[in-house]
């Protein structure tokens, strides 16, 4: 895929590194002459510009692009690069960086984004996952907050030891996508029984976790 990144810092270049890597063609837009350094990932293609600017991305090819990725450190500019990538180019796929969790409402589709990384609620998302044993913790938010990927770790004594998968009561919104226990990754099958340490994963609408607790008998 070719891939355009908008903002060339230390985020920008570190995932322009590791799409490279990944075998995808990379161009880097960055409109700080500080910050432009094509030494620092040569295997990407550079572009002194700003990417707040229609005529600037024309001339860059990003209507040839597969994806955009607004990777600056200002909301606003991130904003305003989806919503040009998305309306303006058509590019299928726009990924947007929050840096201030605050303005998480507003990467929506109606300012052009498709995944919206809010790296701050990420962080906060992992170290409760990590410490909680028992509740229902959310870690992404997918398709601009119509469902999320939510987790829990079954306690040392579920009532649901030994049941099956198929035991649980889920709400009509929810699916068990995955079960983690040990270093194995299951992919839940009806008649595979639930034990003690089992991390579960879950996509399901924020309106129904409150349910989802309820099926697995957790503390609300």
């Amino acid at each position: 895929m070719r891939i355009a990144i908008a903002g060339a810092g230390a985020v920008g270049r570190s995932i322009a590194a590791e799409l490279i890597t990944a075998g995808h063609q990379v161009m880097l837009i960055e409109r700080d002459i500080g910050q432009f350094d094509p030494e620092t990932v040569e295997e990407a293609e550079w572009v002194l510009a700003d990417a707040c600017e229609l005529s600037s991305l024309e001339d860059a090819g990003m209507q040839l692009c597969d994806v955009v990725i607004a990777a600056t450190g200002d909301d606003k500019v991130n904003l305003v690069v989806s919503l040009l990538a998305k309306t303006e180019f058509a590019v299928r796929r726009v990924v947007a960086r929050v840096n201030d969790p605050s303005n998480e409402w507003l990467f929506t589709e109606a300012w052009g984004v498709d995944v919206a990384v809010s790296t701050p609620r990420m962080l906060a998302a992992m170290v409760e996952e990590a410490v909680s044993v028992g509740d229902l913790v959310r870690l992404m938010t997918l398709r601009q907050g119509q469902a999320n990927l939510v987790e829990t770790t079954l306690p040392p004594d579920t009532p649901l030891a030994g049941q099956p998968v198929r035991s649980l009561a889920l709400p009509r919104d929810a699916a068990l996508v995955t079960i983690l226990r040990g270093g194995r990754v299951i992919v839940p099958e009806a008649d595979d029984s639930l034990e003690p340490g089992d991390e579960l994963l879950f996509v399901a609408s924020a309106d129904v976790e409150q349910q989802i607790n309820t099926a697995l008998k957790l503390r609300s």
